[in-house]
């Protein structure tokens, strides 16, 4: 009796853990549908960068920022502004936060200027906090490099914290706050250049290049279309961007062989003679919910030595200060890459 009990219980517990498999394949797969579609909808805006546009799904999904360098009128305006009309309000946002804003970064920009100042309202007699453009769910930075260390030193607090501080009064952002910072890597006169902590709170440093000879033709043809593409865009909510946020870190897994492999390629880099000052522990953290992203996008519910080799050039790259005389990069990632990437390999075949 006793035994029949037991097999009926093991019986439920399979059937019970099949229909959880299959729910968490299918909250997988709508999370996916409504990357797929924030993509789509930035591949009819912006042509030729394919890309640069998955990166920034991915930066945005698992909650980091973006660097751009790039050049006047390479399509870093409309990637981030197609992006924040992609995404619409929910119900539970705040009113003040909106959908994209653009800071063009000068000199002479307060920090106040972005984080919002406090103003005297003579009906009320009191002073009421007037929201700045940081209160957005997407905003692209321009050549923030031109502004002042004490700007800087506010948008760090933005970036790492999401809130701002003013007077000393907290005000939180938005749970979606995505920052897409821009610089010219050529134009270097009256700039102040990001101090590492800033640069340490962008997720990806990515350069864009020209785009190829078809991509260019196809952006001269199709225009007057682009532009007034308006309404026609899909889009989804911001509570759909952040359930899917939650639901690719609850459904793929990493494995304790690739975190291993992580922080042995962490390690190597540190003790390379070639490399003056190595990446930081967050570095590796903030990327594991990036290689998550990577995966659910190529139908995986779990992370791979694929990802890892997609994205870490990406994350490391702009971490990684390398000694006088040596200039790439890539070389000594692949070098210290090379026997972690292995043991994971044999653990993968193994397991």
């Amino acid at each position: 009796m006793t035994s029949e009990i037991t097999a009926q219980v093991t019986e439920i517990q399979s059937v019970s853990g099949s229909d959880a498999h299959a729910a968490a394949n299918a909250d997988l797969s709508t999370s996916v549908a409504v990357l797929r579609t924030l993509m789509d909808t930035l591949k009819r805006q912006v042509l030729g960068r394919d890309d640069v546009i998955e990166l920034v799904i991915i930066a945005l999904i698992s909650d980091g920022h973006i660097l751009l360098e790039d050049f006047p009128g390479s399509g870093k305006t409309t990637l981030a502004k197609a992006l924040g009309e992609a995404i619409v309000n929910g119900s539970s946002t705040d009113e003040f936060i909106v959908p994209f804003r653009r800071i063009q970064f000068t000199p002479d920009l307060l920090p106040s200027d972005v984080t919002g100042v406090p103003v005297f309202d003579s009906n009320s007699n009191a002073f009421h906090f007037r929201h700045g453009p940081l209160f957005a769910h997407v905003v692209l930075a321009d050549e923030i490099n031109r502004t002042s260390p004490k700007v800087q030193s506010a948008m760090l607090e933005a970036m790492g914290e999401k809130q701002v501080t003013v007077d000393n009064v907290t005000y939180t952002l938005d749970d979606l706050f995505f920052v897409i910072a821009t610089q010219n890597p050529l134009d270097l006169v009256g700039t102040y250049p990001l101090p590492t902590p800033q640069l340490d709170r962008f997720l990806f440093k990515i350069t864009m290049d020209h785009i190829d000879r078809k991509s260019e033709l196809d952006v001269l043809e199709t225009y007057k279309e682009r532009r007034d593409f308006g309404s026609s865009l899909v889009t989804v909510t911001r509570d759909q961007v952040l359930k899917a946020r939650q639901q690719i870190d609850s459904y793929v897994h990493i494995s304790p062989a690739v975190k291993t492999a992580l922080v042995d390629i962490s390690r190597n880099i540190r003790e390379d003679d070639r490399v003056l000052q190595g990446n930081s522990t967050r570095s590796m953290v903030l990327l594991l919910p990036a290689l998550q992203v990577s995966a659910a996008l190529r139908g995986r519910d779990y992370v791979s030595a694929e990802d890892i080799q997609l994205l870490i050039s990406r994350v490391l790259g702009h971490r990684i200060e390398l000694a006088p005389g040596v200039s790439d990069m890539e070389k000594v990632l692949a070098d210290n890459m090379r026997a972690p990437m292995d043991q994971l390999a044999r653990s993968t075949l193994t397991g």
